[in-house]
């Protein structure tokens, strides 16, 4: 085969140009075939593999690719370019979701701990480098998405000695926190995650976390060294904990899920989609049960309201009285919380008002409405309950709520009695910008039957017949059904409208296009409670 003639050799790579494209290849899966291998013997991917999932193809630039672990008194610089690339930090900034939303929108900074450098553990030089990025994801009002799998504290990076003695002094750990209600923060986290790592994933506004995850604020090697025992990594912080108590929002299976969840998340931070699917809403009509006594799936209600495929829930496994989470309806994205019927018929306990206040709050920090789908007896009451500090607990919802500068729209889907659908509806049903409630909407300071039990107590014990004394309280439960139905509750104006169910979209729109633009500086809540 002839050359071309008309072709110009390619010009040979300068010496320095070569010397860096090596040097970066370290850092490259394609360069590590035995770190992948083993990532993917996990069921894993590496950190890079993540972060390129996660951000749009070419849009990752990264910031501190040449580190290396802060060890060169103990180990060569040939080794510590081969197996300590970035110094176990990938920094970088990145579009997500920029297909749907515009470039000034899908911008996004990324922290990415890799466990195949020492463990993902938190060295000088990658304390350095994230200090670097927090500081500008600050100045740039960047989300930011936070991968954070690693052991915590790294204590074999030699060379700092004589510069830190216990690195108490850095600034990482408030600068992380300090983009609470800033921008949105999320965390991910697949794998073991402890001490530092587990410091950080926790000031995150949301932890999504793989089946395999375990998290901690301290690890094996921690607890051992505090004389508290020996175990697995596997013990402790398993996902069957973390999920139950609240501290995991997202479980998911792996990690292409979890970048999944990530993008989805981010989604509804980033604005209005133009192309949506819903529902036919007439089906609406038919979810609430004819039977004032059944209790019915308030996520299928939720599911039926959004578009389609839009509602992400958080923390399902905890308080599970309280759903929460994301919608879009129209495109639009909400937040959303609702009583769960099939949970001690939907009252409102301790760890259900502290997820539904937590909503509040993440939803008021950055822009988002609020809707509210209310079907309550009021707070759970009784002595077992008050050891969960209820009376604490339970006011959260009224004290965010009464700060909460978003549109909040309140739509009662059956019952609404008492204390704690005050609560639901931002401290009361003239608090919202609208409290509508469905036909089957039924209303009363505290539960129909208590209210009859404790306000006749001397009608009902004066009746010797006990026939006659079910049928007079029979009677006087269904007059008070009566008295608190929708209708006769709008009639006096102490709900602005009784709506059909299939016409609940028109009027969330409705509402949400006839509330003029918030002031940002008319937000209270300056960051979001990590609890």
């Amino acid at each position: 085969m002839t050359q071309d003639p008309n072709t110009k050799p390619e010009k040979p790579i300068r010496p320095e140009l070569a010397e860096l494209q090596e040097r970066l290849a370290f850092g490259l899966d394609e360069k590590r075939s035995d770190a992948v291998e083993k990532r993917k013997s996990k069921n894993q991917r590496t950190a890079r593999a993540n972060v390129l999932d996660l951000c749009d193809p070419g849009s990752f630039i990264e910031y501190g690719a040449l580190a290396i672990a802060a060890q060169r008194k103990r180990r060569s610089v040939k080794d510590l370019i081969e197996k300590t690339p970035a110094d176990g930090m990938l920094a970088g900034i990145g579009a997500v979701n920029g297909s749907a939303f515009p470039e000034d929108k899908s911008r996004a900074m990324v922290l990415a701990y890799d466990y195949t450098v020492l463990a993902g553990t938190q060295g000088f030089f990658n304390h350095k480098k994230i200090d670097r990025m927090l500081k500008l994801c600050h100045e740039q009002k960047l989300p930011l998405v936070f991968f954070g799998e690693g052991g915590g504290g790294r204590p074999g990076d030699v060379d700092a000695a004589g510069v830190v003695v216990a690195g108490l002094d850095l600034g990482t750990f408030g600068s992380f926190a300090r983009l609470s209600g800033h921008v949105p923060v999320v965390g991910v986290v697949s794998g073991p995650c402890f001490a530092g790592n587990a410091a950080l994933l926790g000031c995150c506004d949301v932890i999504i976390a793989a089946k395999n995850s375990n998290i901690g604020m301290g690890g094996p090697v921690m607890i051992e060294g505090g004389g508290l025992g020996v175990f697995k990594t596997e013990e402790v912080g398993p996902m069957e904990i973390q999920t139950a108590n609240g501290v995991v929002d997202i479980e998911v299976e792996d990690d292409l899920e979890a970048v999944a969840a990530a993008k989805k998340y981010l989604s509804y931070f980033q604005g209005a989609v133009s192309s949506w699917t819903a529902g036919d809403p007439l089906k609406l009509r038919d979810v609430i049960p004819e039977s004032r006594k059944r209790a019915y799936n308030v996520r299928a209600v939720i599911k039926a309201l959004a578009d389609t495929d839009s509602f992400l829930e958080l923390r399902p496994k905890f308080g599970p009285g309280m759903v929460t989470g994301f919608l879009r309806i129209e495109g639009r994205p909400f937040g959303v919380i609702a009583n769960n019927s099939m949970h001690m018929a939907g009252a409102i306990e301790a760890e259900g008002a502290d997820k539904a206040a937590r909503l509040m709050m993440l939803c008021n920090a950055h822009g988002l409405p609020i809707l509210s789908l209310c079907d309550t007896p009021g707070f759970m009451v009784g002595p077992e309950i008050e050891k969960r500090a209820q009376v604490r607990h339970v006011c959260r919802m009224f004290v965010v709520g009464s700060h909460v500068t978003v549109p909040y729209f309140t739509v009662v889907l059956r019952r609404g009695y008492g204390l704690g659908v005050m609560a639901m509806a931002k401290g009361g049903f003239h608090e919202s910008f609208f409290t509508a409630a469905w036909p089957t909407g039924e209303f009363g300071a505290m539960g129909l039957e208590g209210a009859v039990k404790a306000g006749f107590r001397k009608e009902l014990a004066a009746e010797a017949d006990p026939e006659k004394r079910e049928a007079l309280y029979n009677k006087l439960v269904a007059a008070l059904y009566e008295q608190g139905k929708a209708i006769n509750m709008a009639s006096y104006l102490e709900i602005d409208a009784v709506i059909d169910p299939a016409d609940t979209r028109n009027w969330i729109l409705r509402g949400l296009k006839s509330v003029p633009p918030r002031d940002a500086s008319a937000v209270a809540h300056n960051f979001v409670d990590p609890w």
